[in-house]
């Protein structure tokens, strides 16, 4: 196995030294339909780059290895290489840090149900947890 330097915490930038804000990563993978669709594929034990081209009809090479490459560099995922010579075998793994990344996604996901089947103009009869109380001003 060759192992690759690839760490799984998101990457600090020799230009910016200091790490990549989440908010930046969220809208960076949340804004490609190709990212999410690879995020869950990812998720799901799918980690031959050939299986995920063959997943993801219409994704094209080139575009697959910028997402992987950006989610590399995030620290979503993780990359090893096996093989002594080439034809090398590459595996693509989620990290913990990606794991939690996923969250993310299907709360969005969540929302989007809620949105699509008007959910949201139902008032909330609980509390939700770490949701600010808003205070009625009337008083």
């Amino acid at each position: 196995m060759v192992p690759d330097d690839q760490s799984a915490r998101p990457v600090i930038t020799a230009a910016e030294a200091e790490p990549i804000p989440v908010a930046a990563m969220v809208e960076s993978i949340v804004g490609c339909k190709w990212s999410v669709g690879l995020l869950l594929l990812l998720a799901d034990g799918c980690s031959r780059p050939s299986a995920m081209l063959r997943a993801l009809s219409g994704l094209s090479a080139k575009v697959l290895n910028e997402r992987l490459r950006k989610m590399l560099r995030f620290g979503i995922i993780s990359r090893s290489v096996f093989g002594d010579k080439p034809p090398f075998e590459v595996l693509y793994v989620i990290t913990p840090f990606g794991r939690r990344f996923i969250g993310i996604i299907e709360e969005v996901r969540r929302l989007q149900e809620d949105v699509d089947r008007d959910a949201l103009s139902e008032p909330c009869t609980e509390p939700q947890e770490g949701v600010p109380r808003v205070q009625s001003s009337s008083g």
